[in-house]
């Protein structure tokens, strides 16, 4: 699937590099159950590369770079290749620096965030990634009902003996993505998680595609916490937007992600055993506490991927069957032979 995926980019135009790093990044995601962010993509970035809204070739331009600090502008490559290279240079300079931090504009989109997390944590580093689309305007203020940012993700990783812990989450309950499923689908959510245009929370998912009376989507904590959403949309924007020099101010109107990536070695501060040692404990005391529903035990962010990981590796990747054929599609379309 991964060579499929890296064939269909690559007759469309994208450097065979960037295309498989964007197609190994992909399947990865949809390993670890994230469906929406991955082959899901598929066609969506076929459209950006042949429309030249994704660039197919070239290097990003370095900004600015201290040793441990680095500022790049992606020139909306592909998201997926442009972190897997800051990656690849943080791992490079993390035994000189013990940290390393990287904010990137103009980057194409980056996709799951874990999935990339995940890059470190099997490193045994940590990482810290954020995004924004500064172009995006869907997710309101606390106490307001017109959009202003975009979901913002935001992901934590680190390692642990036997599988690494991580957190993706972002500041509205729900994604753009799952939004536009659920419309597509004419389902709604189970709780209400859009507001419609006058802020009144809704199930309806197609309350977020309103035209001029557009609603948004939720910020975490919903109507009575949302003030938390709203902090922690501020700081992914702090993070990448502003850190890296280009943001909402800027007015873009092409889809790309303003990034914040920092990665940190347990081994510059207290030790690798002694971190590994604290959240093992950490994991330990967390499986060990009585579970509301006993059916459901306690678990880690990260766990459920594991497992599914393990279980993909064994048995495939389930391929939903109207993207199934919209693959076929574009194999058909690209001259690639159709594996689906």
């Amino acid at each position: 699937m991964t060579r499929h995926a890296a064939a269909l980019f690559t007759a469309a135009g994208l450097d065979r590099e960037k295309a498989e790093s964007t197609a190994r990044l992909l399947v990865l995601t949809d390993m670890m159950g994230r469906r929406t962010h991955g082959l899901a993509q598929v066609p969506a970035y076929l459209d950006q590369v042949e429309r030249g809204l994704m660039e197919r070739s070239g290097e990003p331009e370095v900004l600015r770079d201290t040793g441990g600090t680095v500022v790049w502008d992606g020139g909306y490559r592909p998201g997926l290749w442009l972190m897997e290279r800051a990656l690849k240079l943080g791992f490079e300079r993390l035994p000189q620096h013990g940290t390393f931090t990287l904010a990137m504009r103009k980057s194409h989109h980056i996709g799951c965030l874990a999935a990339l997390a995940k890059q470190a944590t099997d490193r045994g580093y940590l990482a810290i990634i954020a995004s924004s689309g500064p172009h995006t305007k869907i997710v309101a203020p606390f106490g307001g009902k017109e959009g202003l940012f975009s979901p913002n993700p935001f992901a934590i990783g680190f390692p642990a003996t036997e599988f690494p812990v991580l957190v993706d989450i972002s500041s509205s309950i729900t994604s753009l993505s799952m939004t536009r499923e659920k419309a597509a689908a004419g389902a709604q959510f189970d709780n209400p998680w859009v507001l419609d245009h006058e802020g009144r929370p809704s199930r309806d998912p197609s309350v977020v595609e309103g035209g001029e009376a557009r609603g948004s989507l939720m910020l975490l904590g919903g109507t009575d916490a949302g003030h938390k959403g709203f902090g922690l949309a501020l700081l992914v924007e702090a993070l990448t937007g502003g850190l890296a020099g280009y943001g909402r101010k800027d007015a873009p109107t092409r889809w790309g992600a303003s990034v914040f990536l920092q990665l940190l070695d347990p081994a510059a501060f207290a030790g690798r055993d002694a971190f590994v040692a604290q959240m093992d404990f950490l994991a330990d005391r967390i499986h060990a506490n009585p579970a509301i529903d006993p059916d459901a035990p306690v678990r880690l962010p990260g766990e459920k991927a594991a497992r599914l990981i393990a279980g993909a590796e064994r048995d495939g990747v389930r391929l939903p069957a109207a993207l199934a054929e919209a693959l076929r599609g574009h194999a058909a379309r690209l001259g690639v032979e159709a594996i689906v």
